[in-house]
């Protein structure tokens, strides 16, 4: 599908009549209610869907009369429709039903696919504000349309929200028909395209477009707000002509409804990281600079000087180790004179030394220090870390030297997201956070019935002593089921255990294809030849959410798609995600874990009684205790990265009130 045009010039967004919420300081007593809602509303998830499926009769009811309607009988409908829910009851069951009775047949005229019943159940929670819990495989991409061409009909501007690109190219193209089947224009915003391009996306009824193109938009959009003087003059001279004053204006036309797909990552697991959006600083003496600080990091010991927190990702410079750092950086001068400005360096140089891992956080690509998003596996193009870390960590691999970043606005998903006039989310995983969900965003977890039973199956995981034997062992099992004609895909957490796995079935003989950040020109090829009889992929998250791999009939026959996860994530739903991959919408589908107590979540209970007890139980044959221990780990992973989240939620909250004087907090 091409990109929308330009819209015309009358249609320019006005920065004065920006939709947004306005978000209220929260008191002591507002978080302490809010964490007992949040209780309450998780446990009564389970039982929401029953006041969802009146949606159900609503729809059928109607169904007799449309199919005897024309496409323009069933158009004209949905116009009438649409000014009907105009009035404000977009949510009521009678108005909503007629709304997804006209989708759901013209969806089945022009894309051949009728939305099943449990489909009209999260679309109708989806147009409340709700977040629908969808098993992984039972279209939640063709379920959006529901709420999403509903509202759009009604005259309310769409976001619909994916977490990369290649989502967001894929959807918008595959459902682009059935939107302009009711005359409703549909835009794409996805990285490199011009603000013109952007601002024409998001003139459209809806817009497709990742979570971090449209927060840097809203965020470069504010920047530019809060710097025009005269909004009201810079926009009469884009009307006149003028290309730069056209281009200083906002691209957005505020934040009406946004329709959030894997909303658990976006909203919890990349919730932990602010959006910082920076400017170039140049400086002649920045490369003597970071390399004095990387050699006086290097100087440094452990864990005298300093203590390195793996787990927690945090570096401490001791009481011993700002005395030898003052004492060394007395015979540099300038910059190493003054306290604060050294002892930041050098805990950057720390973080660039031993945190920033290459192939984990990021990879070398054509010289440059790529960034890899460690949810999604793929490359944040353009991306850059602030403060100076990205220029140490180019020092490091040898790379040459990008200009020092300075940031100009800051910005958590929490609080973007929070501004929606209307807010709402689908995933296959999110029962597990639906407390945070509410405290945090207000957005209820409504659990929707499959369409057909799964027939995955799960086998008990398989505990090593070392990665040596996993990987042996994972070669040996990749060569059984590939003769079995089984196709296989391998989940890892980092480009760099990708690599191993990859270097490991080479050794072994067995073809196989790899999907990381580093292959992510081919990612449509791969996963398209991912379900064929005997094929071997391996994959980094990129495989973990979003992606249909489709079976070959003999696949099918065989057993299904079989996932091997080589290491346990951070959270247990991203894991989840991965097996979900298997047995889609009634297919059949295995997995299983291979783990070994050398994998890096292990870090987090390094040094326990616990895990030397595991490796002395391993060694006998007895794997419960392996099995308890890695358990415990992506626990403490779990509430290390909630509390890491509810700390910077508090954090922006206090930002806003001490910038409040400004109107601007950003």
């Amino acid at each position: 599908m091409s990109e929308a045009a330009l819209p015309a010039r009358h249609n320019l967004p006005n920065p004065r009549r920006r939709a947004e919420r306005e978000i209220r300081h929260e008191t002591l007593l507002d978080r302490w209610l809010a964490e007992a809602e949040a209780a309450i509303v998780a446990a009564i998830a389970p039982l929401r869907r029953h006041g969802l499926a009146r949606i159900v009769a609503e729809v059928r009811r109607r169904e007799a009369a449309l199919a005897r309607l024309s496409d323009a009988e069933i158009r004209a409908a949905a116009r009438d429709c649409g000014r009907r829910m105009r009035g404000g009851a977009l949510t009521a069951p009678a108005l909503a039903g007629e709304a997804f009775a006209l989708v759901r047949e013209a969806s089945g005229r022009v894309l051949g696919k009728r939305h099943h019943d449990v489909q009209l159940i999260g679309g109708y929670a989806l147009l409340r504000g709700m977040l629908a819990e969808m098993n992984t495989g039972e279209g939640k991409t063709l379920t959006g349309t529901l709420a999403a061409i509903s509202a759009a009909l009604a005259g309310i501007p769409v976001h619909v929200v994916s977490v990369n690109d290649y989502l967001v190219r894929r959807d918008a193209e595959a459902l682009g028909p059935l939107y302009a089947f009711f005359g409703l224009r549909v835009g794409i915003v996805v990285h490199g395209q011009s603000p013109a391009e952007r601002r024409a996306a998001y003139a459209c009824d809806v817009t497709y477009c990742s979570n971090k193109e449209l927060a840097f938009d809203y965020l470069r959009d504010r920047l530019a707000l809060g710097r025009t003087r005269g909004a009201n003059r810079a926009r009469l001279a884009a009307l006149a002509g003028g290309e730069a004053a056209e281009a200083a204006l906002p691209v957005m036309r505020g934040l009406h409804f946004a329709i959030i797909d894997e909303a658990d990552s976006v909203l919890v697991d990349e919730a932990r990281t602010p959006l910082i959006l920076s400017r170039n600083l140049s400086s002649e003496e920045e490369a003597r600079l970071y390399a004095e600080a990387l050699a006086l990091a290097g100087a440094l010991r452990e864990p005298e000087e300093y203590r390195l927190h793996r787990a927690e990702r945090r570096i401490e410079l001791t009481p011993a180790g700002k005395a030898a750092l003052a004492e060394r950086a007395r015979k540099l001068g300038g910059p190493w004179l003054s306290r604060p400005q050294r002892e930041e360096l050098i805990h950057q140089a720390l973080t660039a030394r031993h945190l920033m891992i290459r192939d984990e956080h990021y990879i070398l690509r054509d010289g440059k220090v790529q960034i890899v998003d460690e949810y999604t596996g793929r490359i944040m193009a353009d991306r850059f870390w602030t403060d100076g870390l990205h220029q140490l960590v180019e020092i490091k691999e040898g790379c040459a030297l990008s200009q020092r970043r300075a940031s100009l606005a800051r910005l958590t998903y929490q609080r973007f997201f929070r501004r929606y006039l209307r807010l709402a989310g689908m995933s296959g995983t999110a029962t597990e956070v639906a407390a945070e969900l509410w405290r945090v965003y207000r957005l209820a977890v409504a659990r929707v019935p499959p369409h057909r039973p799964s027939r995955r199956r799960l086998a008990p995981d398989r505990i090593f002593a070392t990665e040596a034997e996993k990987w042996a062992a994972l070669a040996a099992t990749c060569a059984r089921l590939r003769a079995q004609g089984v196709p296989i895909l391998i989940g890892t957490r980092s480009v760099g255990a990708s690599n191993a796995a990859a270097a490991r079935l080479a050794d072994a003989g067995i073809p196989h294809q790899v999907l990381n950040a580093a292959q992510d020109a081919e990612e449509a090829a791969i996963i398209a030849g991912a379900g064929a009889p005997g094929r071997v992929t391996i994959a980094t998250n990129m495989a973990g959410r979003g992606t249909d791999i489709l079976l070959a009939g003999a696949a099918a026959e065989a057993g299904g798609l079989h996932v091997l996860l080589t290491e346990r994530h951070d959270s247990r739903r991203i894991d989840r995600q991965l097996i979900g991959r298997s047995a889609r919408q009634g297919d059949p589908g295995w997995a299983q874990a291979l783990l070994s107590l050398e994998d890096p979540l292990l870090e987090a209970v390094k040094g326990e009684l616990g895990l030397r007890l595991a490796r002395l139980a391993l060694a006998s044959g007895w794997e419960w205790p392996a099995r308890r221990i890695i358990r415990r780990a992506q626990r403490l992973a779990e509430r290390q990265n909630a509390r890491i989240r509810a700390e910077l939620l508090l954090r922006e909250d206090g930002l806003d009130q001490a910038l409040a004087f400004s109107g601007r907090p950003e």
